[in-house]
């Protein structure tokens, strides 16, 4: 596939850059890990267009060097095939850690690697950060909560999570890596940052084998005529933000001085079934697919919304595009890779 990139990314990043300002991001050295991820790419886009000066590290083993090819030309951007795990050495004015395996499938399938980056992983990125007085942002998640008791979920809320179940190498990687930020923070005045990312949506985002996560894997699986299977009953709830929608959060956080020690809950208060959402994305794709019924994972969370009070007071953010709309522009985006 020749590097390029697609119309619906390019509408969106135009998008972006008329809703945040590229000036203040200008000439910063940036280092970015899982930058050829799903959201990482996003970042590389946009910041590299806003003449930073943008390193991108990734082991590829949840990264796809297509979510990049197209920036590799650009003088601004330069490539590492790197686990942060080994290290990683530079001068950055900023530092966003995003390297994780992060679909449920996937980072059970590689519990030791998931917990791994985001302990020792996070250590060699904070140690960097101080030795560079650099800002440190970190992508945790609303795993953190585990299967939360309290809905909306506010950043206050400490989780009900269990430490040994199928899903802990995630839940807790990230809950000892937000510890240890904020331990480096305290002990260092290190500025720290993060972000709990609920379940977001788009292009870019995996729908193959293990790296498949429900709203990829029922727009693929319509797509092709496969049935669409849900997990029990398809009465679990999820939150969907759009790519945009988190991007504008993320970038956000970085430009605000009042950020430095904050954590911040990042997704859309709106609660949709899964069942629903497959009923959605059958409708929109027009696919005669049979919604099917499997087994539901142990330690699904029945209900997940964020609290989002944080967020609009901090950063004056929140999500702007519906479900319905995200939804037919991340369908046409696979609708398109099929075909090219």
């Amino acid at each position: 596939m020749k590097p390029f990139l697609d119309l619906i990314v390019k509408g969106d990043l135009a998008k972006l850059r008329s809703d945040i300002t590229c000036e203040s991001f200008a000439g910063r050295r940036m280092l970015i890990t899982g930058g050829a991820g799903f959201l990482g790419s996003w970042l590389c886009d946009y910041l590299t267009e806003a003449h930073a000066i943008v390193e991108c590290v990734d082991d590829q083993s949840t990264g796809m060097l297509e979510n990049i090819d197209h920036l590799t030309s650009q003088s601004n951007f330069k490539f590492r095939n790197l686990d942060v795990t080994q290290g990683v050495d530079g001068h950055y004015e900023m530092i966003l850690h995003l390297a994780s395996h992060a679909s449920p499938d996937e980072y059970q399938k590689h519990p030791i690697e998931t917990l791994l980056v985001n302990s020792h992983g996070t250590q060699n990125l904070l140690e960097l950060a101080r030795k560079n007085d650099a800002v440190f942002f970190y992508s945790s998640t609303s795993e953190v909560y585990g299967d939360a008791l309290v809905i909306p979920t506010p950043e206050s809320y400490w989780g009900n999570v269990s430490s040994t179940g199928p899903r802990s190498c995630y839940d807790e990687g990230k809950r000892f890596g937000e510890a240890l930020i904020m331990a480096y923070h305290r002990a260092y005045g290190l500025d720290a940052r993060m972000v709990r990312i609920f379940n977001t949506y788009g292009p870019r985002l995996r729908a193959d084998g293990y790296y498949g996560r429900a709203l990829s894997r029922f727009i693929s699986q319509a797509l092709s005529g496969s049935d669409i299977t849900v997990h029990g009953k398809g009465e679990q709830t999820r939150s969907f933000s759009y790519v945009t929608d988190t991007v504008r959060a993320m970038l956000l956080t970085l430009k605000e001085s009042g950020m430095r020690g904050q954590v911040v809950n990042v997704g859309n208060p709106y609660e949709v079934t899964i069942l629903e959402l497959a009923q959605k994305i059958k409708a929109v794709t027009q696919s005669g697919s049979r919604i099917t019924f499997q087994p539901r994972p142990t330690h699904d969370p029945q209900r997940r919304a964020p609290n989002i009070a944080r967020a609009k007071e901090l950063l004056g953010w929140s999500p702007s595009v519906p479900l319905d709309e995200g939804l037919k522009k991340t369908i046409e985006w696979f609708r398109n890779r099929k075909h090219t």
